[in-house]
C-alpha cells in the first residue's frame, strides 16, 4: 500500500461511541468477535452466490465458496478470509466507518454509558464487526469486490479515524487481519480456534478452513445448513448459536420452531423468537428479518412477504424446495407460491403460540410482555386469521390482576351476557380506577381493560370473538339492568316519580350545555361518579377520534352523550333545585363543571379552561364561607 495514495477519515460518531465501548469495556466472553467476523463473512458469500444466479460470470473459475482462518504467530496477527462479494472503496467507508442502517438514533438513544449495560447492545445493532477492537489494538481489511478490478485497504487503530487506499490483492473477497494486543496470545492457539469455530460457527454452511503457522490446513466445522439436518441430530447449544448468527441479537431464543413441510408444497422452515425485544420492533418501516432461501442458496431477507409484519419479531430462514433457483427479487413479491408458503408458517407459529399459552402461561406472559402489541396488528388487517390470533392474545382485565385470555373471559360470563365488554386507554392504572366500570364491578360484569396504543384501532374493525359481540363500555345504549340484583330491580320501580324529576334535569342541562353535548341521559353504569362522557351505537370511540385530530384526519371532536348517576347526591340537589329560581345561575355552573369534569376523566380537552377555574373558585370559595 502506497503511502501516497493514502485516505485518511473520521469514523462517525455513532462509530466512535461503540469502538470506545469495545476498547475500554470489558466483556465476559471475548470469543464472540470470532463469531461475528465469520457470520459476516458466510453473509458475504450468500451475497455473491445469490449474484452469480444472474450474473455466472462473476465467479470466474474460483465458485467454491469458503472461509479460512490463518494464523502467524511471529506477527502475532490472525486473519480471517472469504472469497464472497467483497466491498469497493465506497462500501467500506459506508459499512466499516458508519453505522449505515435505520435505528442509529434509536442505538445511541439506548447507551448508559455503562459499558457492562451498553455492550450488550453492539450485538442488537449489527456492528458485530467492531467486537474486533476487544483483541486487537489494530485492523487491516483488504477487500476487492466481485467483478471489479480494483482492491482497497481499510486500516484503523480504533482511535477515532480509520485510513482507505488501493492495494495489490488476487481474487475477489475480503480478508481481515486482526493485529492482537498484548495479553490476548491465547487466539493464536489453533486449538482454541478451532473449538471456538466449532462452539459458535459449526452451522455455517461454507467450509471454516484454519491454517497454522507450519502451513497445515483443517477445516474444522460440518458446512451443511443447519436447517435441513434431522432435528434429533441437532444441540440447543447449535440451535441457539444458528440464533446469534442468523437474528444478530445477544440473548437466546424463546422459542425455537424447525419444521419441514413436505407434499404439494415443500420447504423447510427455523424460526425463533427472542427472548427480549429486538431495538427496531417499532421502528416506522417494520422490516421482517426472516430469510429466505432457494435449495440452501440465499436469496433475500428484506422487503418480502415471507412473513407478515404482525410476526416480525420472528427471527431465522425459510428454504423453499418449489421456488426456481433464479427467481428475482422483483418477481418474489406476487408469487402465489410464497403466498401458501406464509399462509402455512402463519398458521404453525400462531398454532404454536396458542399451545405455548396453554402449556406454559408463566413464560408465555414474558412473550406477550414484549411481542404482544406487535402480534394484535395482525387484527387490523383484513385478510389475517384473526381468530386464531385472538386465540393466543391475552388481556388485563377487571376480574384479575393477571393477564388472562378470551376463552377465560367468555367462560367466566353471568348467563345472559352477549357482549364482550371493553375499555381502551393509556395506562392499566388509571384504567382500573374508571368511573365507567363502576356499574360493571358492582353487578359483577367483567370488562378486558385495554391499554396498548393499536387496542385503539383492532376493536373498530374485530367486531365480535366465537359468537359473542364486542363492546366498549363507552357506548350510552348498554343497559346493565339484565345483571341488577333483584332488591335493584325493585328499588327502581319505586323510584318512578322520582326518575321523572330527573328527566326534567336532563332536559334543563342539555338546554345549558346546547351543542357541546348530543344528550344528556340518565345510566346505571355509575354508582360513586355523577357523571360519565359516551358515544352512541356507530359513532367513533374516543380515543380513536382524538387520534384522527392529531393526525389532521378530523376537524374536531364530536359533541357526547352526557349521563348522568341519579343516585349521586350532586345530581339529587340538583333536582332539589329545580323548582327555585333563586337557583339558576348554579345549576349553570354545576352543569358546565360536571360536563368538564366528564371530559377530564376521559382525556377529552375542555373548551373553556378560565371559565371551568372561575367556576370552581367560585363553589370553593361558597363551601369555604359555609
Amino acid at each position: 500500500m502506497s503511502e501516497n495514495n493514502e485516505e485518511k477519515l473520521k469514523f462517525s460518531a455513532e462509530i466512535s461511541k461503540v469502538l470506545q465501548l469495545m476498547i475500554h469495556s470489558l466483556y465476559t466472553n471475548k470469543d464472540i468477535f470470532l463469531r461475528e467476523l465469520i457470520s459476516n463473512s458466510s453473509d458475504a458469500c450468500d451475497k455473491l452466490r445469490y449474484e452469480a444466479l444472474t450474473h455466472t460470470y462473476i465467479l470466474g473459475d474460483d465458485g467454491d465458496f469458503k472461509i479460512g482462518l490463518l494464523i502467524d504467530k511471529a506477527a502475532r496477527c490472525i486473519t480471517i478470509t472469504d472469497n464472497g462479494v467483497g466491498m469497493s472503496r465506497e462500501e467500506l467507508i459506508a459499512n466499516l466507518g458508519t453505522i449505515a442502517k435505520s435505528g442509529t438514533q434509536d442505538f445511541l438513544s439506548k447507551l448508559t454509558g455503562d459499558g457492562k449495560k451498553d455492550l450488550p447492545l453492539i450485538g442488537q445493532f449489527g456492528v458485530g464487526f467492531y467486537a474486533s477492537f476487544m483483541v486487537a489494538d489494530k485492523v487491516t481489511v483488504v477487500s476487492k469486490r466481485a467483478g471489479q478490478d480494483e482492491s482497497w485497504a481499510w486500516i484503523s487503530e480504533g482511535l477515532g479515524e480509520f485510513s482507505i487506499a488501493p492495494v495489490a490483492r488476487e481474487g475477489r473477497g475480503t480478508s481481515i487481519t486482526l493485529h492482537l494486543k498484548e495479553g490476548e496470545d491465547i487466539y493464536l492457539d489453533k486449538f482454541r480456534l478451532k473449538n471456538i469455530v466449532q462452539t459458535y460457527s459449526d452451522h455455517i454452511s461454507f467450509p471454516i478452513s484454519i491454517t497454522d503457522e507450519d502451513g497445515n490446513t483443517e477445516v474444522v466445522n460440518t458446512a451443511s445448513a443447519l436447517w435441513m439436518r434431522p432435528r434429533s441430530d441437532i444441540t440447543a447449544e447449535q440451535y441457539k448459536e444458528f440464533y446469534h448468527h442468523v437474528a444478530h441479537l445477544p440473548d437466546s431464543p424463546w422459542a425455537t420452531l424447525h419444521n419441514r413441510a413436505e407434499g404439494k408444497l415443500e420447504y423447510t422452515s427455523l424460526l425463533f423468537i427472542p427472548s427480549s425485544k429486538p431495538f427496531d420492533l417499532f421502528h416506522p418501516d417494520r422490516k421482517r428479518r426472516v430469510k429466505l432461501y432457494v435449495k440452501r442458496v440465499f436469496i433475500t431477507e428484506e422487503n418480502i412477504d415471507v412473513v407478515p409484519q404482525y410476526l416480525r419479531f420472528l427471527r431465522g430462514i425459510i428454504d423453499s424446495e418449489d421456488l426456481p433457483l433464479n427467481i428475482s427479487r422483483e418477481t418474489l413479491q406476487n408469487n402465489p407460491l410464497l403466498t401458501k408458503i406464509k399462509e402455512s408458517v402463519v398458521k404453525r407459529v400462531l398454532g404454536e403460540l396458542k399451545k405455548r399459552s396453554e402449556a406454559e402461561p408463566l413464560e408465555y406472559k414474558a412473550f406477550w410482555q414484549n411481542f404482544g402489541p406487535v402480534l394484535k396488528e395482525g387484527l387490523c388487517e383484513a385478510t389475517t386469521p384473526r381468530e386464531q390470533i385472538l386465540d393466543a392474545c391475552l388481556f388485563y382485565s377487571t376480574a384479575t390482576d393477571d393477564l388472562t385470555t378470551l376463552d377465560a373471559y367468555i367462560s367466566r360470563m353471568p348467563e345472559g351476557q352477549k357482549e364482550i365488554f371493553y375499555l381502551t386507554g393509556d395506562r392499566i392504572e388509571a384504567l382500573r380506577s374508571s368511573p365507567q366500570l363502576e356499574g360493571f364491578a358492582k353487578r359483577g360484569v367483567e370488562v378486558l381493560l385495554l391499554c396498548d396504543h393499536v387496542d385503539d384501532f383492532w376493536v373498530n374493525v374485530v367486531f365480535e370473538h366465537k359468537g359473542k359481540q364486542l363492546k366498549s363500555v363507552t357506548r350510552a345504549d348498554i343497559d346493565l339492568d339484565s345483571f341488577a340484583s333483584e332488591d335493584e330491580k325493585a328499588e327502581k320501580k319505586d323510584d318512578a316519580a322520582e326518575q321523572t324529576d330527573v328527566q326534567a334535569l336532563c332536559a334543563r342541562i342539555k338546554l345549558i350545555l346546547g351543542d357541546k353535548v348530543s344528550d344528556v341521559r340518565t345510566t346505571n353504569k355509575l354508582t360513586n361518579s355523577a357523571v360519565c362522557l359516551a358515544v352512541k351505537e356507530g359513532a367513533m370511540d374516543f380515543r380513536l377520534e382524538r387520534f384522527l385530530i392529531e393526525q389532521k384526519q378530523l376537524a374536531s371532536a364530536s359533541a357526547k352523550i352526557l349521563e348522568i348517576n341519579p343516585e349521586h347526591n350532586i345530581i339529587r340537589s340538583l333536582v332539589a333545585k329545580l323548582q327555585d329560581s333563586t337557583s339558576a345561575s348554579d345549576i349553570e355552573d354545576v352543569s358546565w363543571l360536571l360536563l368538564d369534569q366528564a371530559r377530564i376523566l376521559e382525556g377529552e380537552e375542555i373548551s373553556d379552561p378560565a371559565g371551568f377555574m372561575r367556576r370552581l373558585q367560585s363553589f370553593v370559595e361558597k363551601s369555604l364561607a359555609a
